[in-house]
């Protein structure tokens, strides 16, 4: 390969890795990474238990390193991708470049960005710092053999960097207006309602479940959870499933089943969050089963997302805004190593149907990493 983003991005779309990824695109990065001086270290973990629908992840640790003491920067991301869909103008795994644009599952979602700081080495000398990556194929999926296995690995040996760039899409309208400094965190809630199944004639012989489920939606959905911090929206709380099985006109019911999802900033811990909503689940009758996928984070504005600053505006003219808006990624693990700040490609067309990448885009995030490697390497204070 030339070593240039665009091909690198090219061959790593070539590679069909719906999540969870293995194989193939894991092959092509330790081909492009050896000849860069790094120790690439390749593991699956996650065999799948029996009765489920588990599938194995495979994720990738590659480290070169400076001189010793001298300073770690580390670049986290993802090669796994969501399912293509239909309606695309070309194949989703044959890139295809035209006019200006790279097609392709994955092109900005997030090999494109994998791509940019593979290409931002080259001219990286190894003696000014040490520098790692880390990459899984389970960023779509469940997360959970993924960046989590990844930071374990990395605390075994020791190899904890000073600062993280995860490079998911974050720029909106134009490459370089926003990075992420912080993300709320996630909590999705189970609930459910017994009753008993039973005759609309005879309901003294029933317990119809869907009166308590309504209430109990009602009060969640009339919580105020917050309003917002200097640094975040305030949280909120959406119903996002209400599903009472029932085929006949003339049962009552025997359950009822709801689902919430709250994002919420950092006045709030998922378990409190958990603790508040089974409260309002057992006063109507009713229990909650609660899944933490995250907590929130911030890494406030400092030395490190001036790095990132000065690179963008040295590089396209434009300050890029400092924000916390969005959904999670997996800086919500990364955060427990060290200060992480998420900066990437233009979002627009991630999870898309014909999901696109500027050539040019390419190009200039290129030279911005390279920017920050060499800034964060040379004085990565936080």
């Amino acid at each position: 390969m030339s070593g240039s983003a665009a091909e690198l991005a090219q061959a790593l779309i070539a590679c069909e890795s719906v999540t969870p990824a293995r194989g193939d695109v894991f092959d092509c990065l330790e081909r492009v990474l050896g000849p860069l001086g790094f120790e690439v270290h390749r593991f699956t973990k996650g065999e799948g238990a029996e009765g489920t629908d588990e599938e194995p992840v495979e994720n990738l640790f590659a480290i070169r390193r400076g001189p010793a003491g001298s300073k770690h920067f580390a670049y986290a991301g993802h090669v796994d991708v969501v399912p293509p869909g239909h309606g695309w103008a070309s194949e989703a795994f044959v890139p295809e470049v035209r006019g200006e644009l790279l097609y392709g599952r994955g092109a900005v979602d997030m090999k494109g960005s994998v791509a940019c700081f593979i290409a931002a080495l080259k001219d990286i000398p190894a003696e000014t710092g040490t520098i790692s990556l880390i990459i899984t194929g389970d960023e779509e999926g469940p997360a959970l053999y993924g960046t989590r296995a990844l930071i374990d690995l990395i605390r075994h040996r020791g190899d904890i960097p000073d600062l993280c760039l995860v490079g998911e899409p974050t720029s909106v309208n134009r490459l370089g207006d926003m990075m992420k400094i912080g993300r709320r965190g996630s909590v999705n809630i189970w609930l459910e309602v017994e009753g008993v199944q039973g005759h609309v004639a005879y309901p003294h012989l029933a317990d119809n479940p869907m009166p308590g489920m309504v209430a109990m939606l009602a009060e969640l959905d009339a919580l105020h959870l917050d309003n917002g911090t200097d640094w975040f929206q305030p949280s909120n709380l959406e119903i996002t499933e209400f599903d009472v099985p029932n085929r006949a006109h003339n049962v009552i019911p025997g359950k009822a089943k709801a689902r919430i999802s709250i994002r919420f900033n950092d006045l709030h811990s998922g378990a409190e969050l958990a603790e508040l909503v089974s409260a309002i689940a057992a006063r109507h009758g009713g229990k909650a089963l609660p899944i933490i996928s995250g907590e929130p984070f911030l890494t406030p504005p400092g030395a490190f997302s001036q790095m990132i600053a000065d690179a963008v505006e040295a590089e396209l003219g434009i300050v890029p805004e400092a924000s916390t808006s969005g959904g999670t990624s997996d800086a919500r693990f990364l955060k427990d190593l060290c200060p992480v700040i998420e900066f990437g490609l233009v979002n627009a067309t991630m999870h898309k149907t014909d999901e696109a990448v500027a050539l040019a885009d390419l190009e200039a995030l290129t030279r911005i990493y390279a920017r920050i490697v060499k800034a964060a390497l040379e004085d990565n204070q936080s």
